[in-house]
């Protein structure tokens, strides 16, 4: 089997750690005492998890980038709250849905992309063998 590419993984764990700083430092300006100001980084931090398996356990690529896959969709679908608060104007809260669901929804785009390349090309390698 030919080499696979370490983008979507190395991706993966950058996204994961985005998220992680993002929720940290908004929970900080805004010197919020919620939980849920920590909502991004309770999600990247499963993100960068799977993308540092995918990389310790190439075996388990598939598991690992479709758990991932699960989670920056959670990230989109989390970020549509943006719409049913966008009349507050933009603060903290607010902002932070706004960027879930702009960065999940490309995430998972990239997702989503990835996987069809995979299976056109294995495909294709099962298909000239």
């Amino acid at each position: 089997m030919e080499q696979q590419s370490n983008f979507v993984p190395n991706l993966t764990l950058g996204y994961g750690a985005f998220l992680i700083a993002w929720g940290i430092a908004v929970s900080i300006l805004s010197d919020s005492k919620s939980i849920t100001s920590y909502f991004p980084s309770m999600l990247g931090v499963p993100l960068a998890l799977a993308g540092v398996m995918v990389m310790r356990m190439p075996e388990k690529r598939k598991l690992w980038m479709h758990i991932a896959a699960t989670f920056g969709l959670l990230c989109a679908i989390g970020g549509t709250r943006f719409f049913m608060v966008m009349g507050d104007g933009i603060t903290y809260a607010s902002g932070s849905m706004l960027m879930l669901l702009v960065t999940g929804s490309a995430y998972t785009v990239v997702c989503v992309r990835s996987f069809i390349a995979a299976r056109k090309a294995r495909e294709a390698a099962e298909a000239s063998a």
